[in-house]
C-alpha cells in the first residue's frame, strides 16, 4: 500500500457529511469520494461536481490508474483508481464496506474500453 499523507484531502459536494455522503448517494456505503482527472480535486460523485464545478468531468486513462484518486470517507485513505476496483468493495486500510453499485457508475470517471478499441 502507498504511504500516505497526514493532510486529509479536501473533498466537495452538496450536503455533504463527514464520511463524505451527499445529496445524491447518502447510504450508509456511500463513502466514497473521487478525486477528478479535470480540475484535480476530490467530489463525493459526479452530481455534486456538474452542481459545484463549472467545468464537464473528464474520465480517468487507463495510462492513470495508479494515481490515488480515491478517497475512503471513513478513514481518509487514499487508494489508486486500480486499487479501488480490485478492492471488492472494501476500504484496505480500514476494512469498512464501499457500496458495490458504484461499479455502474465507472463509465463516468475511469476509461472502460481501451483507447484503441474505437471503430
Amino acid at each position: 500500500m502507498p504511504l500516505q499523507s497526514s493532510e486529509v484531502p479536501t473533498v466537495h459536494g452538496v450536503h455533504l457529511d463527514d464520511e463524505t455522503r451527499c445529496l445524491h448517494y447518502n447510504s450508509p456505503i456511500d463513502i466514497i469520494a473521487i478525486k477528478m482527472a479535470c480540475c484535480d480535486t476530490y467530489y463525493a460523485c459526479k452530481g455534486c461536481h456538474e452542481a459545484l464545478a463549472n467545468h464537464d468531468i473528464q474520465v480517468w486513462p487507463r495510462t492513470t490508474w495508479d494515481t490515488p484518486a480515491i478517497l475512503c470517507g471513513v478513514c481518509k485513505f487514499e487508494l489508486t483508481i486500480a486499487e479501488y476496483m480490485q478492492s471488492n468493495n472494501i476500504c484496505p486500510n480500514c476494512a469498512s464496506a464501499f457500496n458495490p453499485g458504484c461499479r455502474n457508475h465507472y463509465h463516468f470517471y475511469f476509461e472502460t474500453e481501451p483507447a484503441n478499441s474505437a471503430q
